[in-house]
């Protein structure tokens, strides 16, 4: 079949849904692969790379998509993007699907597959891009709190005296919180962390970090059936929330990442909180982009509160483009055996889990029960 990777034209965005390797694996898959010019420079791969690679490079993406038999982008089309999607073709990409307005899409009869619909499944773990990017937003958030902090990380001990080590709250345990957790130890600071997830609590300590919850009968039945958090009830979280006001006031250093798929992110840190911080405190909010742990973050701003930096940043793994680019294309490259038929042609026609759980949108309509309004 023929593949189309578009450049990514939103704000920000540096990533690219292919790299000279994974053009090499599909190609040598008997497949042809075309990559608009400019795709992934900012990324740190030129187009020669790509062609190198034995891609063909397209001046746009009119150009680029036209004649394709599926397209890969980082994230979904927005509305100037559309029109050089050809009518029926595939798209996969992160697709934000609680928040798509799939008008557009089911208009030109695309048939859209979302990423971060990927079941959370064995068999799938080699596709989760929700995981591959969300490891490098972990360690991301630490070099951001560090930088931002402009103090050591490490205990130091010189003639001169000691410094003492940073302590760093981590709060939410998922894949980003454990790689926060396991990159800030390893720049030396003091590391404790919570979860409502009981599960949590040994991951925790197994990365040499503390863990922090009020562990009542709630907080064990905690966690849902595919290792989501749950919603709390508004006890537990009153309770929870006195724990944390205790606990953030000796941090320097506060990451929070607890986001629930579909829903608002959960307010962990109040704007009480953030005033009994010591002034040189740094929170970063990685749930920025659906509202925020913090109701002072903005995105993509640094908020000074009386001395306490409020950073939100929406997009940490386009802050790590080459790396994060890597690891989305080989999402991509593990997926698609799963739409390709024994000649090679793409196949949408399957009952696999995995397709049909990701397929948004086909043939003008929305088929995925989970967006359907």
């Amino acid at each position: 079949m023929k593949i189309s990777v578009l450049r990514e034209r939103r704000a920000g965005e540096t990533r690219v849904a292919a790299t000279p390797e994974t053009v090499k694996k599909l190609v040598a898959s008997g497949h042809s692969v075309t990559i608009e010019s400019g795709a992934g420079t900012v990324a740190g791969f030129p187009d020669d790379s790509f062609s190198d690679a034995g891609a063909t490079l397209a001046p746009d993406a009119a150009a680029a998509a036209k004649g394709a038999d599926i397209v890969f982008k980082v994230r979904a089309p927005e509305a100037g993007e559309m029109d050089a999607l050809p009518e029926g073709v595939a798209l996969i990409a992160l697709m934000d699907p609680t928040n798509l307005d799939a008008a557009p899409l089911n208009a030109k009869k695309v048939a859209s597959l979302s990423m971060e619909f990927t079941p959370r499944i064995t068999r799938a773990q080699s596709m989760d891009a929700l995981s591959s990017q969300s490891n490098l937003s972990g360690y991301r958030s630490v070099i951001e709190g560090a930088q931002i902090y402009g103090r050591a990380m490490p205990m130091m001990m010189t003639a001169a005296g000691t410094i003492a080590p940073a302590k760093v709250f981590i709060m939410g345990v998922g894949v980003a919180g454990l790689q926060a957790i396991a990159t800030a130890r390893r720049l030396g600071a003091v590391v404790t962390a919570t979860d409502v997830r009981p599960a949590a609590k040994e991951q925790v300590a197994s990365l040499g970090a503390k863990f922090i919850a009020v562990e009542d009968e709630e907080f064990k039945a905690a966690e849902t059936a595919g290792g989501y958090a749950k919603q709390m009830s508004p006890e537990y979280q009153a309770k929870q929330a006195e724990l944390t006001a205790s606990h953030i006031t000796k941090q320097d250093i506060v990451i929070t990442t607890a986001l629930i798929p579909g829903r608002a992110a959960p307010v962990l840190v109040t704007e009480e909180m953030v005033k009994t911080m010591k002034p040189g405190s740094v929170i970063v909010d990685m749930a920025v982009s659906q509202g925020g742990n913090c109701p002072l973050s903005k995105p993509d701003e640094i908020v000074d509160v009386n001395g306490v930096k409020v950073a939100g940043f929406s997009n940490l793994p386009a802050r790590l483009p080459a790396d994060a680019s890597s690891l989305f294309a080989k999402n991509l490259l593990a997926f698609l055996p799963l739409v390709t038929a024994e000649d090679g042609s793409l196949n949408l026609d399957t009952d696999d889990e995995i397709v049909t759980a990701m397929l948004l949108t086909r043939n003008g309509e929305t088929v995925n029960e989970r967006i359907q309004s």
